[in-house]
């Protein structure tokens, strides 16, 4: 029977800053490893590092400043990885369109699947009767899939390396697999493609999944550097989902 997968999204990796010998400059104690990083980037364009503007001299104000003028190339310099899992392929494939951010998908070309992990989308799930309809449709795609699967690696019997037969026949059986099927993302992108991604995908106006991982990944992000997305409001609909917009996003 199929399983339902939930949304989980971790962050693995993010941006430490060294600050360089040399230069007479010490980050700010209060701000993260990422805000040091992009306020240094920014002081080195113009050698501030006396902070010569009290308006700015804090890290949260000179970030805060440069999130409001737009310069947002100085974000590019610092990064995180985030690994998400419990996302259907079709979310996934909206995901991928964010091609500034780089990604490692899993392969259901080479990992079996034991069972029939699916994303149950969020209006189906609310309803007992369309849920079921939904489980009952998925089982009858995964037997599809498991028949599939006997055939093509009976017919592949003759190549003897048994690793390349059962991912010839992986690669033809998951076209019948449904679009709810989870995957898996390791996704690393800078803090400006981190940003974009979440300004178009945490709108109201989204696919409902892809904006409730827009929001988890706000919400992760956010607390890695505090500076670079607090212009983000994150607030309910309607449906009970959550939404995030930002004024300095257009």
């Amino acid at each position: 029977m199929a399983v339902a997968s939930n949304l989980d999204v971790q962050l693995v990796a993010a941006t430490r800053f060294t600050p360089p010998t040399g230069v007479d400059w010490e980050p700010d104690e209060a701000a993260t490893p990422v805000e040091n990083v992009v306020e240094f980037a920014g002081r080195a364009c113009y050698e501030t590092f006396d902070r010569p503007n009290p308006h700015t001299a804090a890290n949260d104000a000179y970030v805060h400043h440069i999130i409001e003028v737009g310069h947002d190339a100085l974000l590019e310099h610092a990064t995180a990885t985030l690994y998400i899992r419990g996302l259907s392929r079709a979310a996934g494939n909206e995901l991928l369109r964010h091609r500034h951010l780089s990604f490692s998908q899993l392969s259901q070309r080479y990992v079996p699947a034991a069972e029939s992990e699916v994303v149950v989308p969020a209006a189906i799930e609310a309803d007992p009767q369309l849920r079921d309809l939904f489980v009952r449709a998925v089982d009858e795609t995964r037997f599809v899939y498991d028949e599939l699967l006997n055939a093509l690696e009976e017919d592949s019997a003759a190549e003897p390396n048994a690793l390349l037969r059962r991912k010839k026949a992986r690669q033809a059986a998951r076209a019948i697999l449904p679009n709810a099927t989870e995957t898996r993302f390791v996704v690393t992108g800078n803090y400006r493609a981190w940003r974009e991604f979440i300004a178009a995908r945490a709108s109201e106006h989204a696919d409902a999944e892809i904006r409730r991982l827009a929001v988890a990944c706000l919400e992760i992000l956010r607390e890695t550097a505090p500076s670079l997305f607090d212009d983000f409001l994150v607030s309910e609909l309607a449906d009970g989902t959550k939404m995030a917009t930002s004024p300095y996003v257009q």
